[in-house]
């Protein structure tokens, strides 16, 4: 990890600017993404803005301040900037969590536009080893929402750099490319999801048709699937009190969820989310979840956190990210 250190009246005396990802340095620090941004500008080596300068910043726009104001071909031009560090093998993705300022502030650039005023958004991602860029449907819909409504009202662009080791800018800067097709036909809320549970304690407990099983201590996966309205399912599982339908609300009702992770996908990977999930995991409980399928089970349980096992998130980078190569690639054929 790399540390600036703080001067003055910070509440911590360091300040995290980058981290190493396979041995090239990410950059964290978002404000530092803005400048980046300011200086690829002001020296023409962004793609679409080479007649454009900056002529100011954090610059008020009704509701929002937006993070650049530019003279671009003599007209004002007003830029925000997203900072992207989500990526996998050649796709990023942004947000890395849900951000309700960060729709907001897509829809007011297009309401900007709309009267008149030119206005954009450049994600700037922190790798050059990608080559597409798309919305985080998986983990913020409406955002990647928004971000499909208003692609032409904006210019939206999204930028690729590397940084070396003593956190200078490597001198490549590629545009990626955004495969809104893929896009627009993926963008809806079913799919399938791993729900991650807490069982503080080993306990035995009444499992529907199942009776009674042993549950040790220790953290357990779930994969489950909807058609239609995945948030509302993911919901229901967050809630304790409810009718116990479903085998794996009885150990809900036992367990505290760690994390409710959709895969949002217009195919059907519940079951190959399962068998994954059953190649890491340390004990499974035959028949749980899969009493209308082929499948052994659908819970699985883990002796520590899945989010310290590099195999779990591997797992969630290749379902959620890496995956979506092979359809890029078919829409290209």
């Amino acid at each position: 990890m790399y540390l600036a250190q703080n001067r003055g009246g910070n509440s911590t005396d360091f300040t995290a600017v980058a981290v190493e990802r396979e041995g090239a340095p990410v950059l964290l620090h978002t404000h530092l993404a803005n400048a980046v941004v300011g200086r690829l500008i002001e020296e023409g080596r962004l793609p679409g803005f080479e007649n454009a300068h900056v002529v100011g910043a954090e610059v008020a726009c009704g509701r929002s301040r937006f993070d650049l104001l530019l003279e671009r071909d003599g007209r004002p031009f007003v830029l925000e900037v997203k900072s992207c560090t989500l990526f996998g093998n050649s796709i990023a993705m942004f947000p890395d969590a849900v951000t309700v300022r960060g729709r907001r502030h897509i829809e007011e650039l297009a309401a900007l536009a709309v009267k008149g005023t030119a206005a954009g958004v450049v994600f700037l991602v922190h790798t050059p080893r990608v080559r597409y860029f798309l919305p985080d449907y998986h983990t913020d819909l409406d955002f990647a929402r928004t971000f499909l409504d208003v692609k032409d009202k904006l210019i939206i662009k999204a930028f690729s750099v590397g940084w070396k080791k003593d956190l200078t800018l490597c001198s490549d800067v590629r545009e990626l490319e955004i495969p809104w097709q893929l896009l627009g036909r993926e963008l809806s809320d079913g799919g399938s999801y791993i729900l991650v549970l807490h069982l503080a304690d080993g306990l035995s407990i009444d499992v529907g048709g199942l009776g009674r099983v042993r549950f040790r201590q220790g953290f357990y996966l779930y994969a489950g699937s909807a058609k239609r309205n995945l948030r509302k399912r993911i919901d229901r599982h967050l809630r304790k009190r409810k009718a116990l339908h479903w085998h794996i609300d009885y150990l809900r009702a036992h367990a505290e969820v760690t994390a409710a992770i959709p895969v949002r996908a217009s195919d059907d990977l519940e079951h190959a989310l399962a068998t994954a999930i059953g190649g890491i995991a340390d004990w499974t409980h035959p028949g749980f979840g899969s009493s209308d399928c082929d499948c052994p089970t659908h819970l699985f349980g883990m002796k520590t956190n899945p989010f310290r096992s590099p195999a779990f998130i591997d797992l969630l980078l290749h379902f959620r990210i890496d995956r979506l190569e092979q359809l890029i690639a078919e829409e290209k054929t």
